[in-house]
């Protein structure tokens, strides 16, 4: 992608929202089009500024910023959504990746760690804190210890289209590459989903990784 991204930042700490968007403008790589810490403005500023990117606190005072992400989803918005929070519990990471999220960042990152999260995010992937990825290969293993079985339910493409996402490639990447529709690789992705009995696009990156499909995901056990 080229040119300059725009995001919303969303955050109910007035001085975080406006020194991270300080942060973020002044290495010149995104335009933070709008801020705000009211979670009810956040439909007008997406319909008003159209960015490539919303940022959006976990905990917005009274209200929950995955609540407000599933409201834009089911009212069609389909623009990368990138939860930003302190908290670095399993649940609330979970919560956030099976709601529809595309990425769960902490906000102890560099911003230079927040912009290449940005950047990879408007490209159509998902993209966890480095320190949370061992938490999720955590929840993967509680998930289901029957790994194996699961996997031999994939068909080769499947497997194929699996090591793909494992190396962070979006829907579109994998359908050049793999010289077949992204309609179909769509599909794909569900049925790896559902047989896998993940519920991202993230946790399928990381269990391909975690059984040596693809080199992708670094994961991090300390």
């Amino acid at each position: 992608m080229s040119g300059m991204l725009r995001i919303v930042l969303v955050d109910d700490h007035t001085l975080f929202r406006k020194g991270l968007a300080e942060l973020l403008e002044r290495e010149g790589a995104v335009s933070v089009a709008a801020i705000t810490g009211d979670p009810d403005e956040v439909p007008r500023l997406l319909r008003l500024h159209r960015p490539d990117v919303l940022l959006l606190d976990l905990n917005l005072g009274g209200s929950d910023g995955i609540s407000v992400m599933q409201d834009l989803r089911n009212a069609g918005v389909s623009l990368p959504v990138l939860i930003l929070t302190v908290s670095e519990a399993e649940e609330d990471m979970a919560r956030a990746l099976r709601a529809g999220a595309n990425g769960y960042l902490l906000k102890s990152m560099e911003p230079d760690e927040v912009l290449d999260a940005i950047a990879r995010a408007a490209r159509g992937e998902t993209v966890v804190a480095p320190t949370m990825t061992a938490k999720l290969v955590k929840l993967l293993d509680n998930k289901d210890s029957n790994a194996v079985p699961l996997l031999e339910t994939l068909t080769q493409r499947e497997r194929e289209i699996l090591a793909h996402l494992a190396r962070g490639e979006s829907n579109k990447a994998i359908a050049r590459q793999l010289d077949i529709s992204y309609d179909t690789v769509k599909l794909h992705v569900r049925h790896i989903l559902a047989k896998l009995n993940l519920s991202s696009r993230v946790e399928a990156a990381v269990f391909a990784v975690e059984h040596r499909l693809a080199p992708g995901l670094e994961i991090r056990r300390d």
